[in-house]
């Protein structure tokens, strides 16, 4: 009896401490009260984020790329996500969303009724967005039309579509620190902060592990394509030899210094690169000399 009063005790214990770790963690307490809105950084934030490249239409073009219907479909080994509509209709979209509910969407993963989004929604890099940065993105974003397109389900099997596992997955890997650390220059430190955290270039260009967390050790080093078909490329000094010079000019005409043009959904990042200041891709060029190749 006594073996067995333990192991219950272990047993509920266990399931404490489990349920205590997959809880989402929202933060709509926050006080944004004292910032003021700027919807022209905003823009540029929009753009360094990619937000309409995952939540635009499929196939959508020119000003229907700002309509945020959602549909586009993400493959991967867990199932295929289907982005969501994050257009202003308050129905369908986030045009109800407090600027709490939207932090806690963009930076914590967790939805307004409290439930966690899965992780092909980059919070891991966004986390790292700055309180101005992000009151400045929902302003843009709330003069932004609206759809009433429902958004459509996820296509995730069992277990991976339990929702409550994904906190677990985030105690496990999500972080919230620099991956290159250390004296910076502020045009390093600025490229860090649009590459780790705002356009999320490890999302893709770092691999994962079985459970889908990055293996940091090898950031940037490249990575299986999630659709099965090729190779995501290192992008580290190992293997992207470019001068910084030619690192801007890719990321603002999409050629690469042997005349060959960028295809895919690169060329949804290059056109969004391209929009901020040339001195922001220049901070992006000098942010990806400093990583270390991976062994």
């Amino acid at each position: 009896m006594g073996i067995m009063r333990v192991g219950l005790v272990l047993g509920v214990i266990g399931v404490g401490v489990a349920a205590y770790i997959t809880q989402p963690q929202a933060k709509t307490s926050m006080d944004f009260s004292s910032l003021s809105p700027d919807a022209a950084n905003g823009a540029l934030v929009f753009a360094a984020t990619g937000c309409a490249s995952c939540h635009m239409a499929p196939n959508a073009a020119g000003d229907a790329q700002l309509v945020l219907s959602g549909g586009q479909k993400f493959p991967s080994q867990f199932g295929t996500f289907l982005a969501p509509n994050i257009s202003t209709d308050p129905t369908h979209g986030i045009g109800g969303w407090s600027i709490g509910d939207f932090s806690d969407a963009v930076r914590q993963g967790v939805s307004p009724d409290g439930s966690h989004y899965f992780p092909a929604m980059p919070y891991g890099a966004y986390n790292k967005l700055t309180d101005q940065d992000l009151v400045d993105l929902k302003t843009y974003m709330d003069g932004l039309p609206a759809s009433p397109e429902a958004s459509l389900p996820h296509e995730v099997g069992f277990p991976f579509n339990i929702r409550r596992l994904v906190g677990g997955w985030k105690f496990l890997f999500l972080h919230d620190d620099w991956v290159i650390d250390g004296d910076l220059t502020p045009d390093q430190t600025r490229g860090r902060y649009i590459a780790e955290a705002m356009a999320h270039c490890g999302e893709c260009h770092t691999p994962r592990n079985l459970l889908g967390g990055l293996k940091r050790s090898a950031w940037l080093s490249g990575a299986p394509n999630p659709s099965g078909v090729g190779e995501i490329p290192d992008i580290t000094p190992k293997s992207l030899t470019w001068s910084e010079a030619e690192v801007v000019e890719y990321l603002t005409t999409g050629f690469t210094p042997e005349f060959d043009s960028v295809g895919g959904h690169m060329a949804h990042v290059v056109e969004n690169m391209s929009k901020l200041p040339e001195s922001d891709r220049a901070a992006v060029a000098a942010y990806l000399k400093l990583v270390s190749p991976a062994n």
